[in-house]
């Protein structure tokens, strides 16, 4: 089974460049599903209008934070294990190190507190490879309002998204097996290239 998660600030093009690599992985005859955090299911999109909505400004930190659980744990139980199970490489925009990072480093909650209530939502599942497309806040934030409106989480102010870019750095340093930091700023097809090459890896290891 293969798990692979894209990960980012607002802006870092995590969308193409999982495009690109569902492009590619089918091109080669490789079953792939795609699917993001939040939402993926009937149930888990609806946790995902509540969340991304402005008008839910009034969202405590610890109540985001359980949504966003709630919303990951339908996703795993009803589609990431059974695809994982059957054999299908599965990618997804963000998991649980989002939360870690968005809830935890950013908005102050209890990192252990977390990794528990984590752990027991997903059941403990983790990506085999991540990819960190790593973006100055300035940078994605202005990407992010040339493309329209911001929803909640965007909106939350360049301070926020700058404690969120420290947050992904320190993830990256305790997670240097897992987590692949790659320069946003990059070319698009530079990236994607770096991406196809540490999938690669990954294959020829479950392979052999």
């Amino acid at each position: 089974m293969i798990f692979i998660s894209f990960e980012g600030g607002e802006g870092s093009g995590k969308t193409t460049q999982i495009q690109l690599l569902i492009d590619y992985l089918t091109a080669r005859d490789l079953p792939v599903a795609a699917m993001r955090d939040p939402g993926g299911t009937p149930i888990a999109e609806k946790i995902r209008t509540v969340l991304k909505d402005k008008k839910n400004n009034a969202l405590t930190a610890r109540a985001e934070a359980l949504l966003y659980f709630a919303s990951r744990s339908q996703m795993v139980e009803t589609l990431v294990r059974p695809h994982l199970d059957e054999g299908t490489i599965v990618i997804c925009d963000r998991f649980t190190d989002s939360t870690t990072v968005y809830q935890g480093h950013a908005n102050g909650l209890n990192l252990d507190e977390l990794e528990f209530i984590g752990n027991f939502a997903t059941g403990g599942l983790i990506p085999n490879l991540t990819f960190l497309l790593e973006i100055e806040p300035e940078a994605g934030l202005a990407r992010k309002a040339a493309q329209g409106k911001l929803d909640r989480m965007e909106a939350k102010g360049l301070e926020f998204h700058r404690r969120v870019a420290a947050g992904y750095a320190h993830l990256a340093k305790s997670n240097p097996g897992r987590i692949i930091t790659i320069d946003a700023g990059l070319p698009v097809n530079e990236i994607h290239e770096i991406v196809v090459a540490h999938v690669e890896e990954v294959l020829d290891t479950q392979t052999n």
